[in-house]
């Protein structure tokens, strides 16, 4: 790099102004981070006279240079800076330092590198993939103030102009006046400088009006355009602020729902520990007054079965009492029927006593005709009463007796008035059967046994027949004669004795 020759000071220093102003506008746009199509600068490297610039993708970059401290400005098309510095103090001998800066948003952004030298220096830009390198070739001598003819491109005094022969030396005049065309020369050539410098200071004073109007109207764009950028980030960071207050309300809600929800936990675990202490409570009531019922109903049950027990004791007393009772009374009435059998027996062997004289004449007479006309005789049919003189009413039968007697025995029944009768003959058996007839007592039922007498007649049992008859059945030892007659209310059969057939 060679520094601009022959360019005036007020240029270079609008040049420096205006740097000066965009620079710290630009560095504005620095912060933040690059989207992801933008080549990305995270570093800036500096070895010795050699400048390392590091970025995400192959640079796109142009260049120029500024003076009046010399320096080496470098553009880098759709950039941005990470983690690089604003300023890098270096002081090495050849670079003084390095300053970065920002400008542009998305696709527009513009990463700007400006190095700056202790003198005017020649450089080398190179590309290596992702990586720009600026190294220092040589280096060029500080600046001289050149004199009026050197910078009219005259040849010093004593020398003669470029392209003409060197002059003669000639006589004073000839001197005098090749002086003077000279001085002509230059006096014309300084004027056409003048005029020359006159029209350049005019149209840098315009362009300095310019550059002037420019910067104040991109100095107004930038505030403006800083404002905007200062006012979104108020927006932005008061939508940080309400979303971090949301979030915190949203926080503490969480918190106090959370809180909320731990407290219901714990009142329902509470809740739900009362209620299986209650029902706890509830089964040992309920199992203590169960079992107190089943105590209560023991005690009940045995108090029942104490009471039953009781009771059967004093029924089975009852009943054993009254099996007394009725055993005495059954006794008293056997004693009473004993009486009376004997009290009738008494009587029928005094009336027995008192006919038997005669009788014994009579059935022996009896006997013997008997014996003549059984022989003579069929067998006998059954006898049947005469029921002329008996009545259509309800017979009752009020004793069966047995009698025995000398020549046999004789069965006799007793009703309460005459009765019609039918008497038939089996297999060593007699039945006589009492018509419209009733037992009045039950002992008349009764069955008598006569098989200890020596007679016929083994048994004599009466029961009440079928249709109102009363049925007596006479068991016999063997088959004898017998015969039957009614006298008033007495029906008789008399059996001869098993000896005298």
């Amino acid at each position: 790099m060679r520094p601009f020759e022959g360019k005036s000071p007020m240029k270079a220093n609008l040049v420096v102004l205006l740097a000066c102003v965009m620079v710290p506008a630009l560095a504005l746009a620095q912060e933040g981070q690059a989207p992801g199509n933008l080549n990305t600068i995270t570093g800036v490297n500096v070895t010795g006279g050699r400048v390392e610039i590091v970025g995400s993708k192959k640079p796109n970059f142009t260049t120029f240079t500024m003076t009046d401290p010399p320096r080496l400005v470098i553009d880098i098309s759709e950039a941005v800076f990470s983690g690089v510095k604003e300023e890098i103090a270096v002081g090495n001998g050849t670079i003084t330092g390095i300053r970065t800066a920002s400008y542009g948003s998305d696709e527009s952004s513009i990463a700007r590198v400006l190095i700056g030298y202790e003198r005017e220096v020649e450089t080398d830009i190179q590309a290596s993939g992702n990586t720009l390198v600026v190294t220092t070739a040589g280096s060029g001598g500080t600046a001289v103030a050149e004199r009026p003819g050197a910078a009219q491109g005259t040849a010093p005094a004593g020398t003669a102009p470029a392209g003409t022969a060197p002059a003669t030396p000639g006589t004073t005049a000839e001197k005098a006046a090749v002086a003077a065309q000279t001085d002509r020369q230059q006096q014309e050539k300084a004027a056409a400088q003048s005029t020359a410098a006159a029209q350049d200071r005019q149209q840098q004073e315009k362009a300095v009006a310019q550059a002037t109007a420019a910067a104040q109207a991109d100095r107004q764009q930038q505030e403006k355009a800083a404002a905007q950028a200062a006012a979104a980030a108020q927006a932005e960071a008061d939508a940080q602020r309400q979303a971090q207050a949301r979030a915190e309300a949203d926080r503490k809600a969480q918190e106090e729902s959370a809180k909320g929800a731990a407290q219901q936990a714990q009142q329902a675990e509470q809740r739900r520990l009362q209620e299986e202490r209650a029902a706890k409570e509830a089964a040992a009531a309920a199992e203590k007054k169960r079992q107190q019922d089943e105590a209560r109903a023991s005690a009940e049950a045995k108090k029942q079965l104490a009471s039953e027990e009781k009771a059967r004791r004093e029924s089975e007393a009852q009943a054993a009492a009254a099996e007394k009772k009725r055993q005495q009374d059954e006794a008293r009435a056997s004693a009473e029927e004993k009486k009376r059998l004997a009290a009738e027996e008494r009587e029928a062997k005094l009336e027995e006593a008192r006919a038997a004289a005669e009788d014994r004449r009579r059935e022996q007479a009896e006997a013997r005709q008997a014996r003549v006309a059984q022989a003579e005789r069929p067998r006998q049919a059954p006898a049947q009463g005469d029921s002329a003189d008996v009545s259509s009413r309800s017979k009752v039968m009020t004793l069966v007796g047995f009698r025995p007697a000398p020549s046999g025995s004789r069965v006799f029944v007793r009703t309460n008035e005459p009765v019609s009768y039918n008497v038939t003959q089996g297999n060593k058996e007699v039945v006589l059967e009492l018509e419209n007839t009733r037992i009045s007592e039950s002992n008349n039922t009764r069955s008598l046994n006569t098989s200890f007498f020596d007679t016929a007649v083994v048994s004599v049992d009466a029961d009440p027949g079928p249709s109102r008859t009363v049925r007596v059945a006479i068991k016999l030892k063997e088959q004898v004669q017998f015969e039957t007659r009614q006298n008033g209310n007495e029906v008789s059969i008399e059996f001869q004795s098993p000896s005298r057939r």
